[in-house]
């Protein structure tokens, strides 16, 4: 006689194939201090969020051990004329139900990563179309020449369209609205673990995919990851050898786990530039004792807000030295860093007073503030450091700190007037700033995470030709340009680049890329 499974049965019978494990499996156990906010590749554009994902999605392009680009989902890639980019896409590769990956679902992933509720739009927004040439090859046409396709794409994730049109999941997970599907808490991608068991915001598993069409040069089987948002605690657990590997380490704990004889802590500059934003598009301020008008739309007042600002003492006190203030969007190690703008303005409570005084806020004014307290490192500390600061010149702040679970909702929705964020240039590249954080928000995910609204019509101009520019020289003369015009106008106020700091069993080899992103199939327990 013969069974035949139902489709449901077969699915589950795949995945306990994928994720059944020996007793001499590897496991490795990951403290972080937040967690992925959804399995939904599409959903957050956070660094945390697209590490854990990317380890059971895939894009067309990745980066390698060494951080170069490397195939993916897309073996080949080729420019065929100014605006069309062609790609060969990897054949017997299949999703962890079993599906097979063709160019159905690259497209499928490109309507949904461009759609309504999606975090990604700044990656794929600005194509004009993806064609399917046949099964496995496609042609991305942008809109202009456009020389950086493939990095840009790096972190745009690949997902069934079989799958998503079966469990109601063709359009993205929408964290600012509170939406949830099946897409939240389960995932069917092509890469090298899957997820086992999912508990938000206390502890996922996942399981190495043994069906994998790649090469894994790690020997992990599962990986458990565990949020421990306290810093003492997540230490504790590191130090006792609950925890393989940390992230990320308090900076006053990085002496004391650095002289652990068990423990290594890795580290190096992240390429995030941690800042502050102002709304500066609303008549009044949402949250302001102000009635009537907008202080942030007043240059004085941001000039006075950036030049009350104890930059050094954050970083000696704050950061413990972990840190290096920054007078750009974007650190030093990003394509088009100008050096010669790279100074900041002089911290002078005296000259910030005066600037208030000058705009018609002699005794300052209140305004809230949102801030994370489980995202960047030391991000709680440094706001209530900015709100002592800013109280020297008579500005009140009323300082709203909270998880990152509740906070990227709330601040991506623009329900702020003054804000914390931190972006990594993905590209390594700054056009990655100049679009989603500088440019006016618009279509095609520009201006995205500009969540003030900061506007400038010659950055707009200048980000638009930068996108198309082939002559480096020229290139990097128009993103200084584009630089200089935003710092004049202090559109945001600049920190400073955090650094990254790991812990990890000395008998573990992991790979940490500046971006800070963890590949798990990189990962090598050695007896």
């Amino acid at each position: 006689m013969t069974f035949k499974l139902t489709p449901l049965v077969a699915t589950l019978a795949s995945a306990l194939a994928l994720t059944a494990l020996s007793a001499s499996a590897v496991t490795i156990r990951i403290g972080n201090q937040g967690d992925a906010l959804s399995m939904d590749p599409h959903s957050l554009n956070e660094s945390l969020q697209i590490t854990v994902v990317e380890n059971v999605y895939e894009s067309l392009i990745s980066r390698d051990a060494n951080y170069k680009l490397t195939p993916l989902l897309a073996t080949s890639w080729k420019q065929t004329a100014p605006t069309v980019w062609r790609f060969d896409l990897r054949k017997d590769v299949k999703f962890h139900d079993g599906t097979p990956f063709t160019a159905d679902d690259v497209i499928f992933s490109y309507e949904r990563a461009k759609g309504e509720g999606s975090d990604m739009k700044s990656y794929v927004g600005q194509f004009k179309e993806i064609k399917k040439i046949n099964d496995h090859t496609i042609d991305i046409i942008t809109n202009a020449p456009f020389p950086i396709v493939p990095e840009l794409i790096t972190h745009w994730a690949i997902m069934s369209k079989k799958w998503c049109e079966e469990n109601q999941a063709t359009k993205p997970v929408d964290r600012r609205k509170g939406i949830e599907n099946a897409a939240s808490f389960r995932a069917n991608g092509t890469g090298p673990y899957v997820v086992k068991e999912r508990q938000p915001n206390v502890q996922t598993r996942f399981a190495r995919n043994f069906n994998y069409w790649g090469k894994v040069t790690g020997n992990v089987d599962e990986v458990v990851f565990s949020v421990i948002g306290n810093d003492a605690t997540r230490v504790a657990a590191m130090l006792s050898g609950e925890l393989d590997i940390m992230e990320p380490v308090p900076v006053q704990d990085v002496e004391r786990l650095k002289s652990n004889d068990k423990l290594k802590v890795l580290q190096g500059p992240e390429l995030r530039a941690i800042f502050l934003g102002m709304d500066q598009k609303r008549d009044e301020l949402l949250y302001s004792n102000v009635k009537g008008k907008n202080p942030f739309k007043d240059i004085r007042v941001r000039k006075a807000f950036y030049q009350a600002i104890d930059i050094e003492t954050i970083k000696s006190r704050v950061m413990r030295g972990a840190a290096t203030p920054l007078a750009l969007m974007l650190p030093p190690q990003v394509n088009g860093f100008a050096p010669d703008l790279a100074k900041r303005l002089p911290y002078d409570a005296d000259a910030a007073k005066k600037l208030l005084t000058e705009a018609g806020y002699p005794s300052g004014f209140e305004v809230k503030m949102n801030c994370p307290n489980d995202r960047y490192v030391n991000d709680a500390e440094i706001c209530q450091a900015v709100a002592a600061n800013l109280a020297k010149i008579g500005v009140k702040i009323n300082l709203e700190a909270e998880t990152k679970g509740t906070y990227f909702p709330k601040i991506l929705s623009r329900n702020t007037s003054f804000y914390m964020l931190g972006w990594t240039a993905s590209t390594v590249d700054a056009h990655n700033v100049l679009y989603p954080i500088l440019s006016t928000p618009g279509d095609g995910g520009r201006g995205q995470f500009n969540l003030g609204a900061y506007s400038n019509p010659k950055v707009d101009e200048l980000t638009d030709k930068v996108a198309s520019e082939t002559d480096q020289k020229k290139r990097n003369d128009m993103i200084r340009e584009a630089m200089k015009i935003h710092q004049d106008d202090v559109g945001h106020l600049p920190l400073h680049q955090q650094a990254l700091n790991w812990a990890v069993k000395k008998n573990i080899e992991v790979v940490q890329h500046p971006d800070n992103n963890m590949a798990w199939k990189f990962i090598t327990v050695k007896p």
